[in-house]
């Protein structure tokens, strides 16, 4: 549990949980000992903000999260994983399964994570490293072959 409260992860398909957009940011904060209301409604507002999905879903919090398009289920994600305020934020493959404008919302959201957060990213798009990245490292066969 110690390392669940250091790191968070943001898998390549987005994986809300199936409930609420508001109990999606709320559940890792509740399992980390949160439990007062209105703290919990601004981690959600906080969160939510900070992905740029608060003005798109504000009025529907209690809708299912399931019924948000790819690129929005893609930020909540990443807004769930920032609401427990990790160190690190490993991402694997975050916009393979989006379309160009919602990779572009998800490589501006990196940049600006990337002031608060350690953010590593595995990516097979070597365009999107360079953009992105402030240091890469490329593997081959399980060893680093340049960094």
């Amino acid at each position: 549990m110690e390392l669940r409260k250091h790191v968070g992860m943001v898998f390549q398909k987005p994986n809300p949980f199936p409930m609420s957009i508001y109990e999606n940011i709320a559940y890792g904060p509740r399992i980390h000992g949160v439990t007062n209301k209105k703290v919990l409604d601004q981690i959600v507002e906080g969160s939510l903000k900070a992905v740029a999905l608060w003005d798109e879903v504000k009025d529907r919090l209690n809708k299912s999260a399931l019924a948000l398009s790819g690129g929005q289920q893609q930020r909540l994600c990443i807004a769930r994983t920032i609401a427990i305020e990790p160190e690190v934020i490993l991402m694997d493959e975050p916009t393979s399964a989006l379309d160009p404008i919602s990779t572009l919302k998800i490589e501006e959201l990196m940049d600006t994570l990337r002031e608060n957060y350690t953010v590593i990213i595995v990516t097979h798009n070597m365009q999107q490293a360079a953009r992105i990245s402030d240091y890469t490292a490329f593997f081959f066969n399980g060893e680093i072959i340049e960094f």
